[in-house]
């Protein structure tokens, strides 16, 4: 079964996750921008998810993890939770 390795940061708006998405573009750290907005409980650890398969993870997150490009900020995802702003490290 695949694996990935993923982090996000999680956000109330789209418009909050657009902003922090244009930071990230022009070259801001990613774990730092976690730690500071990020509402999950991961944003301690810099947004850092872990490594796990699919379908641990609500279905939107999901898809970006194991179908988009890695090692790219995708989002804002909407989810029941707020908007986040995606990026797989790795997936194996």
């Amino acid at each position: 079964m695949a694996k990935a390795g993923a982090r996000h940061i999680l956000v109330k708006t789209k418009e909050e996750a657009e902003k922090l998405k244009q930071q990230l573009a022009r070259g801001a750290d990613f774990a730092t921008l976690a730690k500071k907005h990020s509402l999950c409980n991961s944003a301690k650890r810099g947004g850092d998810l872990g490594e796990f398969g699919p379908g641990t993870m609500v279905k939107p997150i999901d898809n970006v993890v194991f179908k988009k490009a890695l090692l790219t900020v995708h989002g804002p995802v909407k989810t029941k939770f707020g908007f986040h702003l995606v990026e797989t490290i790795y997936r194996h």
